[in-house]
């Protein structure tokens, strides 16, 4: 615009405006009107021209702007349901664990019972044979040791009635006698 005035400047002067300067406005505030009324109606056009123009496009982009948030909060939300859904699974499972570990220690407790029961009842039976297989051992013995008593005894007896008769002093009754009075003695020690 100052090149406008510029080229008016010399135009004025040929008039005999000598003392205005083309480039000073006369009020400090506010310009010239022609510089309002041509200011506004390309201020005017300018905003037209955007509206039609870069309106639709600004509008095309807040909208796909809009429509982008829009689909990040969807698959948010997506992704916090799905997250909660998983959550409660694992809850679920972990629920279904310490029920399935209940269940197991509870099979495996009535298991060792049955063990110990069978073990005991093992048991019980062994030792009973091993007491029956003492006894009998222990009654053969005894009857083994009887005999052979009663087989030394008869030995010891007879020697002393072969000394008693070598040196006459014991009929055949009286030997008789003695070696029977000796073994119900010795048979009852026994």
């Amino acid at each position: 615009m100052s090149a406008l005035f510029a080229n008016l400047g010399p135009l004025l002067a040929a008039e005999g405006h000598h003392d205005v300067d083309p480039a000073r406005s006369k009020n400090w505030l506010l310009p010239e009107p022609f510089e309002i009324i041509f200011g506004g109606l390309a201020s005017v056009l300018i905003f037209a021209l955007l509206v039609k123009f870069a309106g639709p496009a600004i509008a095309k982009a807040m909208k796909s702007r809009t429509e982008g948030i829009q689909a990040e909060l969807d698959s948010s939300a997506q992704a916090k349901a799905d997250a909660d859904a998983e959550a409660a699974q694992i809850r679920q499972a972990a629920g279904d664990i310490d029920a399935e570990r209940q269940r197991l220690f509870a099979d495996a407790d009535a298991q060792a019972d049955a063990v110990l029961a069978e073990g005991r009842a093992r048991l019980e039976a062994e030792i009973a044979e091993l007491r029956s297989r003492a006894d009998a051992d222990i009654a053969l013995a005894g009857s083994r040791v009887g005999d052979e008593l009663r087989v030394e005894v008869a030995r010891l007896s007879n020697a002393a009635t072969e000394q008693a008769l070598a040196g006459g002093v014991v009929d055949a009754a009286t030997q008789q006698e003695l070696i029977e009075a000796f073994i119900s003695k010795v048979g009852a020690s026994a």
